[in-house]
């Protein structure tokens, strides 16, 4: 091999290396002149064929030939890994100065939202908030609620009862929010006007039942208030929370331990083509849904309570916030509210910054 064919051997071969434009490109250059077939090693296999002084020189000139095309294959190796690490770092980079992605916002609970509501109307109407323990012991569950030993809410199938102590009576996860009416004539003296809003427990579950639920009741004690003031805080209660101004409220008698008289409280409503709407549609036998329970605060009730029944009166009433929430907002089954599901709240959830507001709106 003549050494003008050394010089364009080497001047082929370097300028493949250079033409290579990635790693794979750059692998088969290398096997092309140094594998086993290459071509320098093919002019290497012929070396044996020339004379001595012949062989010597054309062996150091494939040698030199072989050292730069080495050290050019070394050289673009490391330019092309430098090139395809910059590629990767600006491909998987990120820019810690662009503002984060946004996320959804949160949104307020039903339940949260409907006692807000509930809190500014009867805000307006100068009742304050009370609140009691959620485990109750039985006096003031039950025996200061003239709830007699043998009644039916005291039942283990109704009321979740607790271990008791040394041979005490057995505390229970409270069934309504009524001994927070009891607890506050112990700690309060009349005129008393309360509301009372929290979570209750009772042995129960199907679409309109839950084990744990949330009600709300109103407590109002002086010397002068009547079933009259009782009637129109409650009418004016179901018109500002429905946003109906003329929407029907109908009291029915009924019984419960604690109050006497007792009534039923129904609002107007529509069940046509199987839709439940609350309004005003008329008179109809099948237009009143019941929403709540009232009747003025039985004399026992408030003589456990350490108020003079013969000096004062009271009216008190209560209903299921989860209840007049799903009146309100259509939702179908009570027990989605417990669900934790995020779909569920987004579609149902409110603002959190929206507070319900008498004056701005509910």
């Amino acid at each position: 091999m003549t050494a003008s064919e050394v010089t364009e051997l080497q001047a082929a071969l370097l300028a493949e290396v250079a033409a290579a434009d990635n790693l794979d490109a750059l692998e088969a250059v290398r096997v092309s002149a140094l594998g086993k077939k290459g071509r320098i090693t093919a002019q290497m296999k012929g070396l044996g064929q020339l004379d001595g002084d012949a062989r010597k020189e054309a062996g150091q000139a494939l040698n030199r030939v072989k050292d730069a095309v080495q050290d050019a294959i070394t050289s673009r190796q490391a330019d092309l890994d430098s090139v395809a690490l910059e590629a990767r770092l600006a491909h998987e980079t990120v820019d810690v100065t662009l503002p984060p992605r946004p996320r959804p916002g949160g949104h307020l609970h039903p339940v949260s939202q409907v006692t807000e509501e509930c809190i500014a109307i009867f805000g307006e109407m100068g009742f304050t908030v009370a609140e009691g323990p959620d485990i109750e012991d039985d006096f003031h569950n039950f025996t200061a609620l003239n709830i007699p030993p043998e009644h039916p809410a005291r039942q283990m199938h109704d009321t979740f009862y607790l271990e008791g102590k040394d041979g005490a009576p057995q505390p229970v996860l409270r069934t309504h929010t009524s001994p927070v009416q009891i607890r506050t004539m112990e700690t309060s003296k009349p005129p008393i006007r309360v509301i009372a809003p929290g979570r209750t427990y009772r042995s129960d579950s199907d679409a309109t039942h839950t084990p744990m639920f949330h009600q709300i009741e109103a407590l109002v004690i002086d010397e002068t208030t009547h079933m009259g003031h009782l009637k129109g805080c409650i009418i004016d209660f179901c018109r500002a929370f429905f946003d109906i101004p003329d929407l029907p409220v109908r009291f029915r008698p009924s019984h419960f331990p604690f109050t006497e008289p007792s009534m039923e409280v129904d609002i107007g409503c529509s069940r046509e083509g199987g839709e439940l709407r609350i309004g005003n549609f008329g008179e109809g036998a099948d237009n009143w849904l019941e929403i709540m329970g009232s009747g003025m605060v039985h004399p026992k009730v408030l003589e456990y309570g350490g108020i003079d029944s013969t000096k004062y009166q009271g009216f008190a009433f209560g209903m299921g916030i989860d209840r007049i929430a799903m009146l309100k907002y259509g939702i179908p089954d009570l027990r989605t509210f417990f669900d934790a599901d995020i779909r569920w709240l987004k579609h149902y959830g409110f603002v959190p910054l929206a507070v319900p507001s008498m004056v701005r709106g509910l």
